[in-house]
């Protein structure tokens, strides 16, 4: 019955930590800029979040090919984070 309760307890602690998380790329997107052209569910002047995960969904080296488009401003508007921030977002991005 304790190994239950602390199963219980580390799968709610590993639910509230993705939640802050993301809640916390949703605001580093938001004072990046990113969320000038985008939002999660709907198109803006680009894709939503969403419809650029359903593209990218089981490519290889997606992630690197974003995070290359945002760090360089090829295929995308130079992104005003730093490299790693960018990284974060692209991963949370082809979270969703």
């Amino acid at each position: 019955m304790k190994s239950m309760l602390l199963v219980s307890l580390v799968a709610a602690g590993l639910a509230v930590a993705g939640a802050a998380n993301a809640a916390g790329e949703a605001d580093l997107a938001q004072k990046s800029g990113c969320m000038t052209c985008h939002a999660a569910d709907t198109k803006k002047i680009g894709p939503s979040f969403k419809d650029i995960a359903a593209k990218y969904k089981g490519k290889a080296g997606a992630d690197a090919a974003l995070v290359t488009a945002l760090d360089t401003g090829k295929g995308h508007s130079k992104s005003k984070a730093s490299s790693d921030d960018n990284k974060a977002l692209v991963k949370w991005i082809l979270s969703m």
